[in-house]
Order: structure tokens, then C-alpha cells, then sequence
């Protein structure tokens, strides 16, 4: 069976993207980080409780408690507020500096180890909040370093299912291909109850509203 490495964060969009992969035929490594965000603990309990209803049994929980001594992000320094207004332009404050990049190359690690085909993570450039290692430029430059520096017989492709969808697609795609929504997370903030106000919640709760569907997860 062709073999994937999945960085599932607990949100909406990786966890979509890891059933894209269970539901195309691919055997799961799921990959989960600890890195200091606010919502650690929730994230990694919507990790476990998707890793058990897609049965996937390799996993690996991977701790970085650098990104917290780095700081520059809303999501790592709590000295920083979560913005709640939704105004915010540019880059912001919850872009955590180039994220995406590590958790790239220690996948492609992982992948190399494990013998996998293919690494799956659930960025979004269409919709996104703006953040510059969600562009599909990046992914395929990632991509490419990634192979130039593993052994000659490691092939390994990045894939983006949900890279140009806007939310309300992205939603529609979780209910086609059976995502349990009601075990995700996607609050930058809140580990009980969703704000409904950071960025985060906001796109995801316009998704839904565009779905026409209602979330099943419970806010304030």
C-alpha cells in the first residue's frame, strides 16, 4: 500500500486533507506538534480522536518549545493579544515566523524514515489569513529542497488538496469525504469553547455560513 505522512494539526483543513489521503488509498503517518500555541492541549486531543476514527496507529507527537522562546506570534507569546476585530491588514500577528517551513522539513524527515510516497498538509492560499508559507510557490520550492537533500531513491511529493478552495468549499469537501467536524479545532485562543471572534473561527464560521450549514462545535 502507497504510504503518506500527514501534518495533522486538528483544524478543519488538515484534518480534511488527512481523509483525502485515508479515502485515496494511502496508509496514515500522522504528525502533530506541540510548539507552545495556545490551544496545545485541545489540538492535540482533536489529534488523537481523529488518529483513532481514521484508525491510524503510526504516529508521531513531536515537541517544539523553541517557537515560544522566538515569540513574534500572537499564538506563541501570551504577551501578545489574539486580534478579535477582524480588521487586521497584511501579515498578521498570528503568522508564527516560517511555521510551515520547519514543520515541512521535519516531515520530510519522517517520510524519508517511514519510506512514504507522499506528504499531505492542509495549507490554503486562496482564503487563508495571509500567511507567506501557505503559497503554493512555497510548497513546491519546499518540495524540492526536500528531495535535494534526502537520499537519492527518496521521491517525496507535497500535496495540497485544499490549496485554491475557499472556506465554504472547504467545508462542503469535509462533509463529502466524512470528516467528523464536531472533533476538529480551529480557535486561536479558547480550549473549552470557541471565541467565534479570532481570525481563525471567523473564516471558519463564514464557511459554514456559505455552506449553509451550521458548526457543530460549540462557541461563546
Amino acid at each position: 500500500m502507497k504510504k503518506a505522512i500527514c501534518i495533522l494539526s486538528g483544524g478543519m483543513d488538515s484534518t480534511t486533507t488527512a481523509y483525502i489521503a485515508k479515502n485515496n488509498g494511502y496508509e496514515i503517518v500522522a504528525l502533530h506538534f506541540n510548539y507552545g500555541q495556545r490551544t496545545q492541549s485541545k489540538e492535540l486531543l482533536a489529534f488523537e480522536n481523529i488518529c483513532k476514527d481514521l484508525n491510524i496507529t503510526k504516529k508521531y507527537v513531536i515537541d517544539l518549545d523553541f517557537f515560544t522562546q522566538i515569540g513574534a506570534s500572537a499564538l506563541t507569546d501570551k504577551n501578545i493579544d489574539v486580534p478579535t476585530n477582524g480588521l487586521e491588514e497584511g501579515i498578521p500577528i498570528t503568522y508564527v515566523p516560517f511555521r510551515n517551513g520547519i514543520f515541512l522539513s521535519i516531515a520530510g524527515a519522517i517520510a524519508e524514515k517511514e519510506e512514504c510516497e507522499a506528504m499531505f498538509i492542509g495549507v490554503v492560499e486562496e482564503d487563508s489569513s495571509g500567511y507567506p508559507d501557505c503559497r503554493e510557490n512555497f510548497i513546491k520550492s519546499i518540495q524540492n529542497s526536500i528531495n535535494l537533500g534526502t537520499k537519492d531513491e527518496t521521491h517525496i511529493e507535497i500535496k495540497t488538496p485544499l490549496i485554491h478552495l475557499k472556506k465554504e468549499d472547504i467545508v462542503k469537501k469535509a462533509i463529502q469525504e466524512g470528516v467528523k467536524l464536531e472533533i476538529t479545532w480551529s480557535c486561536y485562543q479558547n480550549e473549552d469553547k470557541a471565541c467565534g471572534v479570532c481570525d481563525s473561527c471567523r473564516l471558519r464560521l463564514k464557511g459554514f455560513k456559505k455552506a449553509g450549514l451550521k458548526d457543530p462545535i460549540d462557541y461563546i
